[in-house]
């Protein structure tokens, strides 16, 4: 065995140890889950852990089986699945794709967009909301398929490096940090840094115009909490908490569709009936939902009612 090859070993090792570790510090039940608690009511609606993760995900099927490609804003359209959010942002000097979910979501996202009338080999850039695989493991086929420019958030860069379906390098042709953007002709979309969920976790953000009128997009990213929050882990959700509670914003969406009610809204799209999508009174809820779990499992770790 070569040293290279028995170093990447060694560290495969330890990432396990640590994952493994992490996942039982709190306990486990039968079944060898991590434990359904604590539990936080936020605007009268209870929540778990693993109640919002079951909310987020869905089924199998869910994550894999495309949700009707429609528009949801100005020059936003939804091209994900039923529960993992893929986005398009078209513009005349081609498009911005945002989250490639899982590599084999990568055609079904490829159809959605041509349902749409677009051409996916129109993508020019790639961004995405934070490195795990059901958001960013797609991201070199698309880059294979597209010759899109893979855009990432700094933090995220060893995780993304891990991430390699069937062998495959994670591109990364820019990384930026927060604050910064990406631009393509006239719009702009803005990178701020929410870490806790990763170390790199990324809301976007963006101006669309409707009606005459203009709006704040906030794409959010996932501010959910593991089962444990370090000190470290803590301050990081803290921060990201005082960002998006001051951020601007008239429409929410996120990584996963449940974050913002894809589907309650979808299914009111009328024509002549108002946008469900521009909800500045839901844009705050899901942080909400988060920063009430991360304090509940703060103040149980610390052994408080």
């Amino acid at each position: 065995m070569s040293e290279r090859r028995a170093a990447k070993l060694v560290v495969a090792s330890v990432v396990a140890v640590v994952t493994i570790g992490a996942f039982f510090e709190r306990g486990a039940d039968a079944q060898g889950q991590a434990p359904d608690h604590p539990s936080v009511t936020v605007r009268g609606q209870a929540y778990t852990p693993r109640s919002i993760l079951a909310r987020n995900m869905g089924t199998d099927e869910d994550q894999t089986t495309a949700f009707t490609p429609h528009k949801i804003i100005g020059n936003i359209y939804y091209v994900g699945t039923r529960t993992l959010t893929s986005f398009l942002v078209v513009t005349p000097q081609g498009n911005i794709l945002v989250n490639s979910t899982y590599e084999r979501n990568v055609p079904v996202i490829q159809r959605s967009v041509e349902q749409l009338g677009f051409k996916f080999v129109d993508t020019k850039i790639l961004i995405g909301n934070h490195a795990h695989g059901d958001h960013q493991e797609g991201d070199a086929l698309v880059k294979q398929l597209t010759g899109a420019q893979v855009v990432v958030m700094t933090e995220d860069v060893p995780a993304l490096r891990a991430i390699k379906p069937g062998g495959k390098e994670h591109p990364i042709d820019r990384t930026i940090r927060d604050g910064e953007t990406v631009r393509l002709g006239d719009t702009v979309l803005t990178a701020r840094l929410t870490p806790g969920h990763t170390r790199g976790c990324t809301t976007w953000t963006m101006k669309a115009q409707e009606g005459g009128r203009t709006y704040d997009v906030m794409f959010g990213c996932s501010l959910r909490a593991g089962n444990r929050v370090t000190p470290e882990n803590a301050e990081e959700f803290r921060r990201s908490f005082d960002v998006v509670r001051a951020l601007p914003c008239d429409v929410q969406l996120g990584d996963h569709g449940a974050q913002f009610g894809m589907q309650a809204k979808f299914a009111r799209i009328a024509p002549g009936a108002a946008n469900p999508y521009i909800d500045p009174a839901g844009c705050k809820v899901e942080m909400e939902i988060s920063e009430a779990m991360v304090r509940a499992i703060l103040a149980e770790q610390a052994g408080q009612p």
